[in-house]
């Protein structure tokens, strides 16, 4: 089974667990990421071209689902404008083994950072606003799980 959600919505997190742990399986892996405060960031802005976002986000799962034994992936995504603290992105994976889980968890954030086409505008507490670059630690992270 695999979910996917892209939309201004904040997300249950519990909920979305519990869907996962319904459809079998022993092993539960989670992710939750929210807006960072590093002290003079006011809000972020996330935008997106819809159709090519849940093309992305729906390839990435499957290629997760391809490589372990998965029961569930949700991924579910928020755009529009965040302030600091809000929730940004969840991705649970549910499997029958602890390594499949946490493993798969870990390469459908990686490849997120680095394939999924979100576009990230910081507003500073001064009022400054900037387009977030891709940063290189992410991409090196999303080229470990290329084989």
């Amino acid at each position: 089974m695999i979910t996917i959600q892209v939309g201004e919505a904040d997300f249950d997190i519990g909920a979305e667990t519990l869907a996962v742990a319904g459809q079998g399986g022993g092993a539960i892996a989670s992710f939750v990421g929210q807006v960072r405060d590093d002290g003079n960031l006011a809000s972020l802005e996330l935008e997106h071209y819809p159709a090519m976002t849940k093309k992305a986000l729906r390839k990435i799962a499957e290629t997760a689902l391809s490589e372990w034994p998965l029961h569930a992936v949700t991924i579910i995504h928020r755009v529009g404008k965040l302030a600091v603290g809000e929730n940004i992105v969840l991705v649970v994976t549910g499997s029958d083994h602890r390594e499949a889980a946490i493993e798969s968890c870990s390469f459908i954030m990686d490849r997120l950072k680095t394939v999924a086409p979100f576009w990230k505008k910081e507003t500073r507490t001064d009022g400054v606003t900037k387009w977030i670059e891709e940063r290189a630690s992410d991409v090196e992270a999303s080229e470990k799980w290329q084989k």
